[in-house]
């Protein structure tokens, strides 16, 4: 078993909310009864407020919870560690700057090989969006930009946000016309989107209206394609 992803387009939101459906079907993936699951807050500096609502929603008496800080890091063997997780769970934040540390000290490797091995990613985001090739971010300011050197477990481009933030959805459309991102999905900030082997199987939502999209241009136009979506009930 490998290669199993489940992105979601949106992260703090999603972590804060401890009833969130989405938590339990993210346990429920593994078929474990009761998970390791390991939270890396890069993306926020390693912010202890956010550490602390992952902790709420996904508290002992479920799974086994725990993070890895890399800003004030105190393990020294970050592959053991890691790979002895069932779900790595990546929170919202700034993508570059996360991927520049991960890149840094050598945990992207890291995190190739628990993917391999079979280990779910999770998050939303740029939780969600730091597993692809490419897609829409925040990163470099309040206008949002295209980012191109994503993890790319999973082959294409991803646009959290896309009913949250009114700039994502001509970004994303445009970029894939001009060829700066290849063909991706898009996912409402309450949606998530389940890969087994980076291939599609389909979506999730916690709301009754969340949508999601395969994306690609056709003829010199971008076709929004939706994505079944089943709702999630506490």
């Amino acid at each position: 078993m490998s290669g199993k992803l489940l992105a979601a387009g949106a992260g703090r939101l999603n972590i804060e909310n401890p009833n969130d459906p989405l938590h339990t079907y993210t346990l429920e993936i593994t078929g474990k009864d009761n998970p390791k699951v390991l939270f890396l807050g890069t993306a926020t500096g390693d912010d202890p407020t956010f550490i602390v609502s992952f902790y709420e929603a996904y508290h002992s008496g479920r799974c086994r919870p725990n993070h890895l800080r890399l800003f004030h890091r105190i393990h020294t063997d970050l592959r053991s560690f890691v790979l002895e997780q069932d779900i790595v769970c990546v929170g919202g934040g700034n993508t570059a700057n996360a991927l520049d540390v991960w890149r840094r000290q050598g945990l992207d490797v890291i995190l190739r090989e628990a993917f391999a091995r079979g280990t779910l990613m999770t998050g939303g985001s740029a939780g969600g969006l730091c597993w692809f090739e490419g897609g829409t971010t925040d990163s470099f300011g309040p206008r949002l930009e295209v980012l191109d050197d994503g993890l790319g477990l999973v082959p294409g481009s991803f646009c959290p946000h896309y009913d949250g933030d009114p700039q994502r959805r001509p970004l994303f459309h445009q970029a894939i016309l001009d060829g700066r991102l290849k063909a991706g999905y898009a996912a409402d900030d309450r949606v998530a989107l389940r890969f087994d082997n980076a291939q599609l199987i389909g979506a999730v939502s916690a709301q009754p209206d969340g949508r999601a999209m395969k994306v690609f241009a056709h003829n010199g136009v971008v076709v929004e394609e939706p994505i079944e979506v089943t709702l999630l009930t506490d």
